[in-house]
């Protein structure tokens, strides 16, 4: 049976002055999630806002324990990423 991991969250990029500098950072880290996970990564909120990001990322397999523990990973890596403060977030595994 197929299972879809998806994990919500926003991040608070204080240095931020434009969208140009919100664009930079959150194409970075796309970017980067992509490339090390395997994962479809998307703004979904906030777009108009300079100092703020929400983004959603899809994680598609078989195994949930596996899904789930690849979203931790990608929790972790957030929470040490430099350029942006994570401030909330959610995981759900259909």
């Amino acid at each position: 049976m197929m299972r879809i991991g998806i994990l919500q969250f926003s991040l608070n990029i204080r240095w931020a002055r434009s969208l140009k500098d919100k664009r930079q950072v959150v194409k970075s880290l796309k970017d980067r999630l992509r490339n090390r996970f395997n994962v479809s990564v998307a703004e979904i909120e906030d777009q108009d806002l300079p100092q703020t990001a929400t983004l959603g990322i899809v994680m598609a397999g078989n195994d949930g324990r596996y899904i789930n523990g690849a979203l931790d990973k990608i929790l972790n890596l957030l929470r040490e990423y430099p350029d942006a403060d994570l401030e909330a977030h959610s995981i759900e595994v259909l």
